[in-house]
């Protein structure tokens, strides 16, 4: 038997986000597809202690309220791992991009959703209003993430949002991988993912790992403050302007990474 140790021990905010999950009402996909898919949206980045985050998911789950928040639950469970590997440029052209805020920018990644091995080759860019779009395509189990067909999606989807001229970038390698626990919540046009345990890592074998009690909670909506947002707010905790891709620097101390610096500090303590 594979003994218990630090390193195996779920973390603190992977228990909150188990006990959380179970004392929710379940939600099933095919309901979160219809009510809150939010491909095209606006987020909002939360770094939360474990206390607050049970307080806060608590609030927000308590069947007595006019309408709770649910847990998606498929096959049973409530809470999954994500496995994610970033494509960037040799010269991190996609980093960059979002560093400087340029207004033209994407990320390409392929996810993996662990517990059914189901891929999908993931766009995000930034629409005309500053939300974020999600263009995806789902992968066979053979595929490899940057072949033919992924490779003219990447170029059509980029041209459909940024028009012909856009540099499409080419030269794309594996440049991050995220692997962390999520739970999500649902309730009508309103979506929170709740993640925890991250481990970061690079393709020269790099690690970092963010902080055991803490929470990156992330709400999703058509644009207004949800109901999620204004209770972090009454919690005393603001967005945090962080995305799992500024974790290169954490990685690489010696990247630029300009507003990201705090949240990196807070995110990965040991690491900045």
């Amino acid at each position: 038997m594979t003994p218990v140790t630090a390193a195996t021990r779920p973390a603190p905010a992977q228990r909150a986000l188990a006990r959380a999950a179970l004392a929710a009402h379940p939600i099933g996909l095919d309901t979160v597809m219809e009510r809150a898919q939010l491909l095209d949206r606006y987020d909002r980045c939360y770094l939360v202690p474990v206390t607050a985050f049970q307080d806060i998911a608590a609030r927000l789950t308590d069947p007595r309220r006019d309408e709770p928040f649910k847990a998606l639950s498929i096959g049973g469970r409530r809470w999954f791992r994500y496995h994610s590997t970033y494509y960037d440029t040799p010269g991190l052209r996609a980093y960059h991009d979002h560093r400087q805020g340029r207004r033209r920018r994407c990320k390409i990644r392929e996810r993996v959703y662990q517990d059914s091995g189901e891929r999908q080759f993931e766009i995000k860019v930034k629409g005309g209003r500053g939300q974020t779009l999600k263009f995806r395509r789902r992968l066979g189990e053979a595929s490899e993430p940057l072949e033919g067909a992924s490779r003219d999606f990447l170029s059509r989807t980029l041209a459909d949002v940024y028009g012909s001229d856009f540099d499409v970038p080419q030269d794309l390698r594996p440049s991050l991988v995220t692997d962390y626990t999520r739970a999500t919540f649902v309730a009508d046009g309103q979506r929170i993912t709740c993640d925890a345990a991250m481990v970061c890592s690079d393709p020269q074998g790099n690690e970092v790992h963010a902080a055991r009690d803490m929470v990156l909670i992330e709400t999703k909506s058509y644009g207004h403050l949800t109901e999620a947002d204004l209770l972090l707010h009454e919690h005393g905790h603001r967005a945090a302007d962080f995305t799992k891709y500024a974790s290169l620097a954490a990685l690489h101390p010696q990247l630029p990474a300009n507003r990201w610096t705090r949240s990196l500090a807070e995110t990965f303590p040991r690491h900045r």
